[in-house]
């Protein structure tokens, strides 16, 4: 069985169709068209779509980074740091809305998971290894590798109530990555999205060849796709 639109999304179908007829649109104008197509009674998320050049399933064509959004995802997000001592204040005034140790080390064994982003200093990631297996498959657990396990504490707390997201292509070497509500301007996404493709392109492996980015797509949450030029965002 085919899937089955309903007629708010055939609308918007057809009003992107017709933008897109007489001539190819600009990526701001790309923009404007899937914001005003977005016709949800919530604040739509706009992502972006990318098929990536890679081979997904060699390790050394991974593609994995992070930016940080020059006007944030739109999205609140709750960040937990699992910190000691004086760490615990800097991540307090840094914006953190869970600070402790051992006790939230207990909670999250309890099955408390509420929160988006956790950090760590190195000297605690030895205590943090006692739910690795919780957090690990949901994306939670602190990470060197992205910047989430570092002394630094408050800086990657405050970047992460900011807007710093991160990414990763999946298993078919695909990669979605939000950029802003439907309710920001055309120009903030599209400086949003500019600098998550600059950031893109700084995360090509070397071991990839060819063409690293082929195709990309935005859309919002409920909306159609709509291809944008691929040279004109990098």
């Amino acid at each position: 069985m085919g899937v089955k639109y309903g007629k708010k999304y055939k609308d918007a179908y057809e009003k992107i169709a017709t933008a897109t007829k007489e001539e190819p649109l600009s990526l701001r104008e790309s923009i404007s068209q899937i914001k005003d197509a977005a016709y949800a009674g919530f604040d739509e998320t706009l992502t972006v779509d990318v098929n990536l050049g890679i081979d997904p399933q060699q390790g050394d064509q991974v593609v994995r980074g992070s930016v940080l959004l020059p006007h944030g995802t739109g999205k609140k997000v709750r960040v937990l740091a699992f910190v000691k001592g004086d760490k615990a204040d800097e991540a307090t005034k840094a914006g953190a809305d869970y600070v402790g140790l051992e006790d939230l080390i207990e909670k999250i064994k309890s099955g408390w998971l509420e929160f988006d982003y956790s950090v760590a200093t190195p000297d605690v990631m030895g205590k943090v290894g006692q739910i690795a297996k919780i957090l690990g498959p949901r994306g939670l657990l602190p990470n060197k590798k992205i910047g989430t396990v570092t002394f630094d504490v408050g800086t990657i707390v405050s970047e992460l109530k900011k807007g710093r997201s991160f990414f990763k292509n999946d298993k078919s070497g695909l990669l979605h990555f939000p950029f802003g509500k439907a309710s920001f301007s055309a120009e903030h996404l599209e400086e949003n999205l500019r600098a998550f493709a600059k950031a893109l392109s700084a995360s090509r492996p070397p071991a990839a060849k060819g063409i690293f980015v082929k195709k990309m797509t935005i859309s919002s949450t409920m909306g159609p796709g709509l291809s944008v030029p691929v040279e004109e965002v990098l």
